[in-house]
C-alpha cells in the first residue's frame, strides 16, 4: 500500500510538470507523456482499490511510462533537448530509413521553427539538403549549426566544401584558412585548401599549407603527393620526387606518385628508373595505357623497334581514343607508325573521350595537376637539367661555406 502511495505522489507531481509545459510552451509532444501516465495511475489504482497485486509483466510497465521515461525525459530537457527534438530526430531517422526525404524534412522543419537554436535539427537538415543536391539549402542550415556550435568544425568544413563547388574558391579558402588557424590538424581542410591554392596556381601557398599539414600528420599519403604536384609545378623536382616516393612507400597502390618518378627519371635521363616504375604502373588500369606509351617511346630511344610497337599496341588496346592522337602528334613514332594497329573512324570517339576526360578531371584535381606536370617534364631538354644540376651543386656549396664560416666563427668566440 506504501509503495502504491509513493508511486502516485511522484507520477501525480510529474504529470503536473508536464500538462504545465503544455501551457506554458504550448507543445502538444508532452500529451503522450501524459497519456502514458494516466494509464500508469490507472494501473496503480486498480491495484490499491481491489487489493490485486499485479503480475511482474504488468508492474514493469507501470513504471517505465509511469515513472522512467519521463524522469528520463525531464533529464534530456534538463541538457537542453526538449521532448520535441527527441520525437522530430527519431521520426525523421525512420522516414529516412524507409527512403521517404519529403516526411523527414517537415519534421525538421516542424523541429527548427518550434526551436530556431536546435543545433541537432539544422545539421540534419542540412544534411539531407546536401544529399538531394540543394547546395544552397545545405549551406544555410550549415551556417545556422555553427552559429549554436561553435566549434562544429566538421559543419565549418562542409561550407567550405560546398562553396568550392559552387566556384566561390576565395570564400572557400578564406573559411578553410580560419578553420585550420583554430583546428591545424584537420587534414581534410589541408587538402581542401591545398587543392585550391593549386588551381589557383599559388603553388608556393599550397606548399606551406602542405608542409604544415604533415607536422600533424604525418603518415598522410595524399598530403605528401599533393606536395609533391606543388614543388613539381614550382619546377623543384628534386623536392616532388622525395615527396612521391614518401608518398609511394606509405601507400604501395598509389600509382599516380610511381607514374610521376618515372617522368622526374626521364627528366634526368634516368631510362633505366624510369623504365622500373612504368612497368609497376601498368598494374593500373586507369594509367596502364599511359605507361605503355611511355615505355614503347622509351624502347624507340633504345632502338629496340620491335617492343615499341608491342607496347604500343599494348596501349592502343588498352585505350585507343586516348592513345591513338598521343601516337600520331608525336614524330618519334614515325619510323614505325606503318607496323602499329591503329583503328580506323576513331574521330568522333575521341572528340568524345575528351571531352569525358575533362569532365573526369574537373572532378579529380590531382589527375588535373599530374597532366600538367607531365607536359612541363616533357618540355626539358639537357640544358635544362644541367642548369638544375648545376643549381642544385651551388646551392650545397653555399651551404657548406656557410657551415664552415659559422664553425670558424664559434671557434673566434672560444
Amino acid at each position: 500500500m506504501v509503495e502504491q502511495l509513493i508511486f502516485a505522489v511522484v507520477t501525480i507531481c510529474i504529470f503536473a510538470y508536464f500538462f504545465y509545459n503544455i501551457i506554458k510552451k504550448n507543445d502538444t509532444s508532452y500529451v503522450m507523456i501524459i497519456i502514458l501516465q494516466a494509464i500508469a495511475l490507472a494501473l496503480n489504482f486498480f491495484e490499491a482499490i481491489f487489493k490485486i497485486e499485479l503480475n511482474w509483466i504488468f508492474m514493469v510497465i507501470k513504471y517505465i511510462i509511469g515513472i522512467f521515461v519521463p524522469v528520463i525525459i525531464l533529464v534530456l530537457e534538463k541538457q537542453n533537448i526538449p521532448l520535441t527534438e527527441i520525437i522530430d530526430i527519431t521520426k525523421a531517422n525512420i522516414y529516412l530509413k524507409l527512403g521517404d526525404n519529403k516526411k523527414a524534412k517537415q519534421a525538421l522543419i516542424h523541429l527548427v521553427t518550434k526551436y530556431p537554436e536546435n543545433y541537432q535539427g539544422h545539421k540534419r537538415l542540412a544534411e539531407i539538403y546536401e544529399n538531394e543536391g540543394g547546395m544552397r539549402k545545405a549551406i544555410d542550415e550549415y551556417v545556422q549549426a555553427i552559429d549554436i556550435h561553435k566549434r562544429d568544425y566538421d559543419s565549418y568544413f562542409k561550407v567550405a566544401e560546398l562553396l568550392n563547388g559552387f566556384d566561390k574558391q576565395d570564400e572557400a579558402a578564406e573559411m578553410l584558412t580560419n578553420l585550420l588557424k583554430k583546428k591545424p590538424d584537420y587534414c581534410e581542410a589541408s587538402l581542401l585548401l591545398g587543392d585550391i591554392l593549386l588551381q589557383k596556381e599559388m603553388y608556393k601557398e599550397a606548399t606551406n599549407i602542405y608542409q604544415e599539414a604533415l607536422k600533424h600528420n604525418p603518415g598522410n599519403y595524399d598530403l605528401y603527393y599533393n606536395l609533391g604536384i606543388a614543388y613539381t609545378m614550382l619546377n623543384d623536382f628534386e623536392s616532388a620526387k622525395i615527396c612521391y616516393e614518401r608518398a609511394a612507400d606509405i601507400n604501395h597502390l598509389l600509382y599516380s606518385a610511381k607514374y610521376s618518378l618515372a617522368e622526374i627519371a626521364l627528366i634526368y635521363k634516368e631510362v633505366e628508373e624510369a623504365q622500373k616504375y612504368f612497368m609497376q604502373v601498368t598494374e593500373d588500369e586507369e594509367l596502364a595505357p599511359d605507361a605503355y606509351f611511355e615505355l614503347a617511346k622509351i624502347e624507340l630511344i633504345k632502338g629496340n623497334k620491335d617492343t615499341a610497337i608491342q607496347y604500343a599496341n599494348t596501349a592502343i588496346d588498352a585505350n585507343a581514343k586516348k592513345i591513338v592522337p598521343k601516337i600520331k602528334s608525336e614524330p618519334i613514332f614515325i619510323p614505325i607508325l606503318a607496323k602499329i594497329a591503329i583503328p580506323f573512324n576513331l574521330d568522333e570517339d575521341i572528340e568524345n573521350e575528351e571531352e569525358q576526360e575533362k569532365i573526369d578531371n574537373n572532378k579529380n584535381k590531382a589527375k588535373e595537376h599530374l597532366e600538367k606536370m607531365f607536359e612541363i617534364t616533357r618540355q626539358l631538354s639537357y640544358s635544362d637539367i644541367e642548369m638544375l644540376n648545376r643549381n642544385k651543386h651551388k646551392k650545397e656549396e653555399i651551404e657548406r661555406t656557410e657551415n664552415t664560416l659559422s664553425e670558424e666563427e664559434k671557434y673566434r668566440e672560444f
